[in-house]
Formats: C-alpha cells, sequence, structure tokens
C-alpha cells in the first residue's frame, strides 16, 4: 500500500527528470520519506517514465535487476527490481560516451532478450520465455545514480527503494553485434570478462542470473501480470547482470569478452 502523496510522487519524479537534465544528482527520496514502500518506489519510477515519454521518448524495454544473491544481500532486499528501457537510452557497438553526461556511471555485464511473441502470465517458465525469444544478444548496462548513492551533506546511504524510483538506476544500454537463437548457446555457462583499460575488472556466467537468464524475464513477467502488462515483441528485456558494477570515468575503454559471442566495446569520453 502506498504511503506518499501523488503530489510527493510527482514532486520526487520531477527531482530525478531534472537531476538527469542537469547533471547535478539529488538527495535521496527516503532520506525524506523513510516510510515509502516499493510501491511508492514504482509509482515515482511510473511518474518519470511519464515525463521522459512526454518529452519525446519511447519505451523499448525492461531491465531486470538485483538478480544476484551478492547484490540482494549488498541492498538488503530478497527479490529482483525492474526498471524502463527507452529508445535515447540505446547505443550501438564501439559507441563514445560521454561520461560527464551520467551520474557516477557504471557499466555491468548482461544478456538481453528480444521478443518476437507476447509475454502474458503469473506463471511464466523458462521454456515460455525461450519461445517467445527472437535472439539473444550480449550487452552492457550503463546504470547511473539521479539520486545520491551516499549524500555528501548528511552521509545518508540511499536505500532500494531510492534505486527502484531511480530507474532502478538504469541509463543505457550497449548492445553487441552478434545475435544468437535462444536454443543455440547454452545460456547458463555464457560468460563474460569485463576489462577497463586493458585489465580484468569483473567476470562472470549468466547462470548468476537466478539460475538462468531466461528466470529474469519470467520474474518481471509474473510481476507484471496483476497489472495487466504483457512483454510485447520488439522490446529488449536485459535479463540481469552477472557481474558487479564498475565505475566508468571519462578516459575510460571498456572492453566485455563473451568468448564465442563476441565482444563488446565502448570508451567513455
Amino acid at each position: 500500500m502506498s504511503t506518499l502523496s501523488n503530489a510527493n510522487i510527482q514532486a520526487a519524479a520531477d527531482a530525478l527528470f531534472q537531476a538527469e537534465a542537469t547533471r547535478q544528482q539529488v538527495s535521496p527520496i527516503t532520506q525524506a520519506h523513510p516510510d515509502m514502500d516499493m510501491d511508492d518506489a514504482y509509482a515515482v519510477q511510473s511518474a518519470w517514465v511519464n515525463k521522459k515519454i512526454a518529452a519525446g521518448d519511447k519505451v523499448i524495454g525492461y531491465k531486470i535487476g538485483l538478480t544476484s544473491r551478492v547484490m540482494q544481500r549488498t541492498m538488503k532486499i530478497d527479490t529482483p527490481d525492474f526498471g524502463v528501457l527507452l529508445e535515447s537510452m540505446y547505443f550501438d557497438n564501439n559507441c563514445s560516451i560521454r561520461a560527464a553526461d551520467f551520474p557516477d556511471p557504471r557499466i555491468e555485464v548482461e544478456l538481453a532478450f528480444v521478443l518476437k511473441k507476447r509475454l502474458f502470465g503469473d506463471n511464466l517458465t523458462i521454456d515460455d520465455v525461450l519461445e517467445a525469444t527472437d535472439y539473444i544478444v550480449p550487452s552492457l548496462e550503463l546504470i547511473a545514480a539521479r539520486s545520491f548513492r551516499v549524500d555528501p551533506h548528511t552521509g545518508y546511504t540511499r536505500t532500494v527503494m531510492d534505486t527502484i524510483s531511480d530507474n532502478a538506476a538504469n541509463a543505457g544500454i550497449i548492445v553487441g553485434d552478434n545475435r544468437f537463437e535462444p536454443h543455440e548457446i547454452d545460456l547458463r555457462w555464457s560468460g563474460a570478462l569485463l576489462y577497463r583499460n586493458g585489465v580484468v575488472e569483473e567476470t562472470g556466467l549468466a547462470a548468476g542470473v537466478l539460475d538462468h537468464p531466461a528466470n529474469g524475464i519470467c520474474w518481471v513477467g509474473k510481476r507484471f501480470a496483476p497489472h495487466g502488462i504483457a512483454l510485447e515483441p520488439g522490446q529488449i528485456i536485459l535479463s540481469g547482470s552477472f557481474t558487479a558494477p564498475v565505475i566508468a570515468n571519462a578516459g575510460d575503454v571498456f572492453r566485455a569478452d563473451y568468448g564465442p559471442l563476441g565482444e563488446i566495446n565502448c570508451t567513455f569520453i
């Protein structure tokens, strides 16, 4: 049950919207509203997305976050979260990204599922997801923090409610060149090495996402079902990171080596 008024929800969404526009982080919402719950957080996220759409953006899919046990322990939560992918967030392989455009940018390693069939229901299975998937493509998620991770004025650390409000920290998706059919690869054992400036910073296997990356998509489908929302053909679904986030600064060069699935490269300028 929501604890925030609609006025408070809209004010929080406005603050996050302006934080992104001005590249100036704001205080975590829970600092002023410590009793806000998950319904409140998703209401703020939805209001922020609506502001982006009103400004001319378009929804292209969703991201699932907090799928690994290590990240759930860090955020003191036992369930994943989700955010919305927007058209303005899409980057091609070998892109250059302005670090200054994003507050506290970081990179995570994922697999993205692009759908060819509608997915809806509260009893979705891995097989359902694979049957509905057109192709799978290696992808990096660019995350950011429109609200301070730690408020420099008070020392307050933001909570998972703040992260969810902040579109589950999503700011971009960098998509690889190689596409694969769902049954063409062993998804659980697909992995990557994430290099920053030639140094391996993170490694991981996609099984770190709820034991199978398609489980992340099952989760969000079940989460949406009571609200009558489906995952639609053509949408991109980021299934969840199987590495910890790596900080990105201007001048950093990233290379994600997915072995037989190819590479993703990006440079922060």
